[in-house]
């Protein structure tokens, strides 16, 4: 074969699977999966501010004795 023939063997080729891989289509894709409860913020979260707001007067308190 000729250079000439074998470039055109080749771009041929190339077309035809082009369109082979075009053909098969995808499948759709999966769900989404569903969204993390809402979990509300709230009671813990006054408790840790006041349980905190005292550790660190505490904690100034202690530092400033010494």
């Amino acid at each position: 074969m000729r250079v000439q023939n074998k470039k055109i063997f080749a771009s041929i080729l190339f077309v035809l699977i082009s369109f082979v891989c075009f053909a098969q289509g995808s499948n759709p894709p999966p769900p989404m999966p569903p969204p993390p409860p809402g979990l509300p913020i709230d009671g813990f979260t006054a408790f840790a501010v006041i349980v905190g707001v005292f550790y660190g007067v505490k904690k100034i308190t202690s530092n400033s004795k010494k």
